[in-house]
């Protein structure tokens, strides 16, 4: 089976792609940066196309690699802040990017299985509970709202020319190699001897986060199993929910000190008390998470101490 990943050389696309190429199947790439040789037999990647995702560079990486039975769409935006400080180039990143990987598969491999990967940001802030596929969209970021546009286009892609999609939501992703959001930001500030963490919001903020291992291995799941209808939605996420203010402790446990963790009381806009998901759809695939949020916070850690001793 011939697989595409665009976005392959972001933080998810390169634990996707050795997933993949692990499980045997020839995994291709195309998106942004420079990829060594190495690095390339390192990720089990067997072609990779430095470029945007444009009718030309696809046709390219289809002259080398052949047309692809299933792609798994990573490229876009990955930032509620960059979305909300240029959210035009948030929009062209996203949008733009989809639109042309759609309409090109369309007329080119329309038997393709697309596997689009959105956020949980297209649910917004006013939900408290588990979130089920079913529940309002409303999202309050660019971001966010770009997330959904692109979930749009692939149904109206499915429904009016047969382009097989599934969308998974995925909610809060961590892991070795993630250089930003919550654990970058406490572990910079040990790192750099801070006496006390002071964090935004109250602490109380619950999130469903997942390990970028288990992620990669359900996004593999999913793209090897094409769903019976046009287009299907999943959540991406766990269904526990794991406060910042235990997140923090997890992290100062792990790096060995007993540094004190206040909150402002201040929320950033738009940032929801709870994104938890109801993995209920989830579970009829018999897919298990394996790694506990302790448990990989602490490899986090280890992975962070390692790197920027």
């Amino acid at each position: 089976m011939t697989i595409w990943i665009t976005g392959a050389n972001g933080f998810i696309g390169r634990y996707l792609t050795r997933e993949l190429a692990d499980r045997g199947l020839a995994v291709h790439g195309l998106g942004h940066g420079a990829i060594a040789e190495p690095d390339k037999h390192y990720l089990g990647m067997r072609n990779w196309l430095n470029g945007e995702i444009e009718p030309a560079n696809l046709n390219a990486l289809a002259a080398q690699a052949g047309l692809p039975k299933v792609v798994f769409h990573l490229a876009g935006g990955s930032s509620v802040g960059v979305s909300i400080a240029q959210p035009y180039e948030d929009f062209s990143r996203t949008v733009l990017t989809a639109a042309h990987l759609l309409e090109w598969l369309r007329t080119t491999a329309p038997e393709c299985h697309v596997v689009v990967v959105s956020s949980a940001a297209v649910y917004g802030s006013a939900l408290v509970e588990r979130i089920s596929e079913s529940a309002t969209t409303a999202p309050v970021s660019p971001y966010g709202q770009h997330k959904l546009i692109v979930e749009q286009l692939s149904r109206s892609y499915a429904s009016t020319f047969g382009l097989q999609s599934t969308v998974v939501r995925l909610f809060s992703v961590y892991g070795a190699n993630l250089r930003k959001q919550l654990l970058w930001d406490i572990c910079m500030r040990l790192r750099d001897g801070a006496a006390t963490l002071t964090l935004g919001g109250t602490g109380r903020e619950q999130r469903d986060w997942t390990e970028v291992r288990d992620v990669a291995k359900l996004l593999a799941r999913v793209g090897c199993n094409p769903p019976d209808q046009a287009v299907e939605i999943i959540n991406g996420g766990s269904g526990i929910g794991t406060s910042v203010a235990d997140v923090a402790q997890y992290v100062t446990h792990a790096w060995g000190v007993n540094v004190p963790v206040e909150f402002s009381g201040i929320a950033r806009p738009g940032d929801p008390l709870c994104l938890v998901a109801d993995p209920s759809r989830l579970n009829t695939l018999s897919f298990e998470w394996e790694i506990a949020v302790r448990t990989g916070i602490a490899e986090y850690v280890t992975w962070f101490k390692g790197q920027f001793p």
